[in-house]
């Protein structure tokens, strides 16, 4: 895990205070998702520079459509938001926490180990 993912996974962790559980390093589907709470499906990246153009760009967006399709939400970070504005993240996580799950679509990956 690169710093930015430690600093964000100690805060995930006090979600669980609160009955949320998230995962992280999560394969799922020939990819590894950085966090992934399957309660509410959502699905949370961390991405540095090199996520903002070229074929990392657009391997992201396919990878999005296709969790997307399956009913997961997607929040992306870049590492200087998790550097600098910590507090808005979590914030931003907090309140789709609070969003009711999208509708199934599909196979449920949230059976199995935990």
């Amino acid at each position: 895990m690169t710093r930015e993912e430690v600093r964000l996974w100690v805060c995930l962790r006090s979600f669980n205070r609160r009955g949320f559980h998230f995962r992280r390093q999560v394969p799922l589907d020939g990819y590894i998702l950085d966090f992934a709470e399957f309660g509410h499906r959502i699905i949370i990246e961390v991405d540095g520079s090199q996520h903002a153009e070229g074929p990392r760009f657009a391997s992201d967006q396919i990878r999005d459509r296709h969790f997307t399709a399956q009913g997961f939400r997607v929040l992306r970070f870049w590492n200087i938001d998790i550097n600098h504005a910590l507090d808005g993240v979590v914030l931003r996580i907090e309140e789709a926490l609070q969003q009711p799950p999208p509708p199934l679509r599909g196979t449920s990956p949230a059976k199995g180990g935990g």
